[in-house]
């Protein structure tokens, strides 16, 4: 007996914003999202256009301004949860690129602006941060600015701290931190370009909640031995497993950069690997192996497989991180992946990536 297929829902648009229905669907759906947010994304819209309605607008009266108008008007209807600033600034640009919705009037660059401006490049050129965690710092950045008395140069250590303590009062904890960091990278920023005198990113104390986070403690040496134990090598699955948690405990990637990894990033005959990191970086990391450390013999290939078996191993498919049922059958309690970062020389004796032929 098949099962049915799954169905979503369309969504009836009715009001001005009907003739952009489907072109604002397949955009959404060219921007990752899946049919069901898409569906979720068009009913908002089609508030929005019964809203435009109502009040006598067509199209072409869509900005940013009415956009945040909309918004307010569903928030004091109680509608808090449902709202999706994104969604409807993905349809204010489907509405410019349709010509029909005005683009925003250009306005002068201020002296500010162009500070940030600079702050975003080094973020991403001199830090790779990525595109969300830049739009944060230049968020605190900003509000720090706006709340000083005087001028960037004039800044003291007094008036950081006070901007800590005035911004993480109303907050959550959460929140406060986010602007502790975002304030420090500015600083240092500012620092570096000679626009302050003194480094004052140390003086944007920490602020810290109720729980205090600790580094995570490393797994033991015997849980590690478990794990590869329970590695089937004969078998295509468990040759894939064996090498994740290798690079796991030995190299200390992260499971992102270890998913990341497919057989052109390893230099047999230099003994390396080209890692890619946060932000879009990729760098080289020595593989503590040698050159005739390669396939036969070592995590691509196990007892009865013969050399090394590259059917399925162009990537390293699947979750990156250990299996739970490796955790399982190893004998102890689930651990993440980003423990083995912190291990210390307990793992020391594990082996090369790469085990030495016999």
């Amino acid at each position: 007996m098949t099962r049915p297929a799954s169905r979503i829902s369309n969504v009836v648009m009715p009001g001005p914003l009907a003739p952009f229905a489907e072109r604002y669907r397949l955009e959404l759906l060219a921007r990752g999202y899946t049919a069901h947010s898409a569906v979720n994304e068009s009913r908002q819209v089609a508030c929005l256009s019964r809203w435009l309605e109502d009040r006598g607008e067509e199209a072409r009266d869509v900005s940013g301004e009415l956009i945040e108008e909309f918004l307010a008007w569903r928030r004091q209807a109680g509608h808090v949860r449902s709202q999706s600033r994104p969604g409807l600034l993905c349809l204010l640009e489907v509405l410019r690129w349709a010509g029909v919705a005005a683009e925003p009037a250009a306005r002068p660059v201020s002296a500010t602006d162009a500070l940030l401006a600079s702050f975003e490049r080094y973020l991403l050129a001199e830090r790779g941060l990525a595109a969300g965690t830049v739009a944060g710092y230049l968020d605190q950045a900003r509000r720090f600015l706006a709340g000083l008395t005087a001028g960037l140069a004039e800044v003291t250590s007094a008036e950081v701290s006070a901007a800590v303590l005035r911004v993480s009062a109303p907050v959550s904890v959460a929140t406060a931190q986010n602007f502790v960091f975002g304030l420090r990278a500015f600083l240092r920023f500012c620092f570096l370009e000679g626009l302050i005198e003194a480094g004052l990113s140390e003086a944007a104390l920490p602020v810290t909640g109720r729980r205090r986070f600790a580094l995570p403690r490393g797994i033991a040496d015997a849980d590690v031995q478990a794990i590869l134990a329970s590695c089937d090598r004969r078998t295509a699955l468990g040759r894939r497993d064996y090498a994740i948690v290798i690079l796991l405990v030995r190299l200390g990637l992260r499971r992102g950069e270890v998913a990341a990894l497919s057989l052109d990033d390893i230099d047999w005959q230099a003994g390396e690997l080209v890692v890619r990191g946060k932000g879009g970086r990729a760098g080289r990391l020595a593989a503590q192996g040698t050159a005739r450390q390669r396939a036969p013999g070592g995590v691509l290939a196990g007892p009865g497989a013969g050399g090394a078996d590259r059917g399925g191993h162009r990537r390293l498919h699947g979750p990156p991180c250990v299996p739970a049922g490796r955790r399982r059958r190893g004998g102890f309690s689930p651990a993440a992946s980003h423990r083995s970062l912190h291990d210390g020389s307990e793992q020391s004796c594990i082996g090369c990536i790469i085990p030495a032929d016999p």
